[in-house]
């Protein structure tokens, strides 16, 4: 199958370029995966290990990283399907999504009724978006019952479940992710040391990453965040001293910039629907760590807003003649 780029928004993605399994089962470490570094200042584009990460940021630069936990958000159905609890609502209701072997379930349960583990039935209220659902679960704690009842969210591309142990990152400590925030997944203790060591800032953001599924041109939706006064502070003394503000995931860029106020990030919490666009472009972050996002994703119009088109289509075409890895368990990509 080959692979051929026509834009940032759409390319045809090998099928052997989608990673199958952690770093670590496949040899290695977390940190044991390549990264690709973009700088936006000259047009380079040069290849790496993530072990070289602590030396191509500089000392005065602040990394903002996603402590969202990763939920085991995969739930079976006694209809043969798998619900994925994927995302809270201002109401207290839950977005879920159905799945049929691996695909998303295109009709309706009988009743709009399934019946779930420990004797729990999950009425779905109506559709939101092309593939998601309105429910109120009758549960006490959905986090609770996912920790009892689910496994991790898993595609097509993974070849056998993993504990949830492989969904979590070095800074996960709020539980509430249906998908875990892979771009900070090849952080070890030991590269976050090194970091702090050469004056590099490290600082928590909370965004609640909903499922990942979604169709191609499909907005992304509401999802819960959290930034707190350590971190807006951090922030706004970073860019008074001219360090640059490098956001590790794609989540780290939705919180931060949904809390901008006059300029400078405030205290913020709830749920967002800020979406960065080139329309509607980031006016904090001046970086950002990240994996490499599907063919037509709505991920990629954010990068074109961190960065130029022409140059975000080089370091893709780069990436893919580079044999890099797509997905949660893939390689990563550096603009800054």
């Amino acid at each position: 199958m080959s692979t051929t780029l026509t834009s940032p928004f759409a390319f045809a993605l090998d099928a052997a370029l989608e990673a199958d399994r952690p770093a670590e089962a496949r040899g290695g470490s977390r940190a044991d995966v390549r990264l690709l570094v973009t700088d936006k200042a000259t047009g380079a584009i040069s290849h790496h290990r993530f072990g070289d990460f602590p030396a191509l940021v500089r000392p005065g630069d602040l990394l903002v990283v996603n402590n969202s936990t990763t939920l085991p958000a995969s739930v079976p159905t006694r209809q043969g399907l798998r619900v994925h609890f994927s995302s809270t609502r201002p109401d207290g209701s839950w977005l879920v999504e159905l799945r049929d072997r691996g695909k998303p379930f295109a009709g309706e349960p009988l009743g709009r009724v399934v019946d779930l583990p420990g004797r729990v039935t999950l009425r779905l209220e109506r559709r939101f978006g092309k593939r998601l659902w309105v429910t109120r679960p009758q549960i006490p704690s959905v986090p609770d019952y996912l920790l009892r009842h689910g496994k991790p969210i898993r595609y097509s591309y993974v070849d056998r479940d993993w504990p949830i142990s492989a969904y979590q990152t070095a800074f996960a400590t709020v539980p509430g992710s249906a998908e875990m925030p892979s771009a900070a997944r090849p952080f070890t203790p030991e590269i976050v040391t090194a970091l702090v060591s050469e004056g590099v800032g490290v600082a928590p953001i909370t965004l609640h990453t909903g499922v990942a599924s979604l169709e191609s041109d499909e907005d992304p939706y509401p999802e819960w965040f959290e930034v707190g006064d350590y971190t807006a502070r951090a922030v706004n003394a970073t860019k008074a001293a001219g360090g640059r503000v490098i956001a590790v995931g794609t989540t780290a860029v939705r919180a931060l910039e949904s809390a901008v106020f006059d300029g400078e990030v405030r205290a913020a919490s709830g749920h967002t629907d800020r979406i960065i666009s080139p329309a509607t472009p980031a006016e904090i972050v001046d970086g950002l760590l990240t994996g490499f996002h599907e063919p037509r994703s709505t991920h990629l119009s954010m990068l074109e807003a961190l960065c130029d088109t022409d140059l975000l289509r080089e370091s893709y075409e780069a990436a893919i003649e580079g044999r890099y890895l797509w997905h949660e368990f893939g390689d990563v990509h550096l603009i800054a």
